[in-house]
């Protein structure tokens, strides 16, 4: 199994390359969008590091392509664009992480980890825990036998209950396990994207703990 570096600025190929087969991955290299999403098509790939500004075909259209045929692959996004639209943006179009440029290599290193953790077997399997069903490998939901659409963003969070039924969640630790790193300052992203869940699979489904977080209820009351 191998990560995938999609990137045309070769100092930032060697400076991530050396980086990841230091900590033992094999490393593949793209240049441009078009050979980075033939290559993510591959099923050795486990991990895409992808830059946005690609020649060929651009960073956002290859995460698009590459969620439609292989959903489950981590992709993290590299980017020089900083604006909190921008990480909007890719994140709910399938990026499971966002590094701007410069960043890093022990940063990336431990966001690499962090996606690669018990991803392996578990893909493919089905979680379920009160009434709520993930379909891992084809990335779909239902809940109470009900199939809700969810963008990868909800999807990510609810996995997250799922595998955590009854356990409270704090916002802090939401926002690591989901988004993978910690936002700087106030940030109510974890409240709007349970908000936008319990809308989808039903406002009782979501439990708030005053002062401790969120846990999936048991079910509809």
């Amino acid at each position: 199994m191998a990560i995938l570096v999609v990137e045309d600025e070769q100092g930032i190929v060697s400076f991530v390359r050396r980086g990841l087969e230091t900590a033992g991955h094999q490393v593949l290299v793209a240049s441009d969008g078009i050979d980075g999403l033939a290559m993510a098509l591959a099923s050795d790939v486990e991990l895409v590091v992808l830059d946005l500004g690609l020649p060929g075909l651009p960073g956002e259209e290859v995460l698009r392509r590459l969620r439609r045929r292989r959903p489950s692959v981590p992709v993290i996004v590299l980017t020089a664009k900083d604006a909190v639209s921008d990480r909007v943006a890719n994140l709910d179009a399938g990026a499971d992480d966002y590094m701007v440029k410069p960043f890093s290599v022990n940063e990336l290193l431990a966001r690499v980890r962090a996606r690669l953790r018990g991803g392996g077997q578990e893909r493919g399997d089905v979680l379920a825990a009160s009434g709520v069903a993930l379909d891992l490998g084809a990335r779909t939901a239902s809940v109470d036998g009900r199939t809700v659409t969810l963008s990868a963003r909800e999807f990510t969070l609810l996995k997250v209950l799922v595998q955590h039924p009854g356990q409270v969640l704090s916002q802090p630790q939401l926002l690591d396990l989901v988004w993978g790193y910690d936002f700087e300052g106030a940030s109510n992203v974890v409240e709007v994207y349970v908000s936008q869940l319990r809308r989808k699979l039903g406002a009782e489904r979501i439990e708030t703990v005053r002062g401790a977080g969120y846990r999936l209820a048991d079910g509809p009351r």
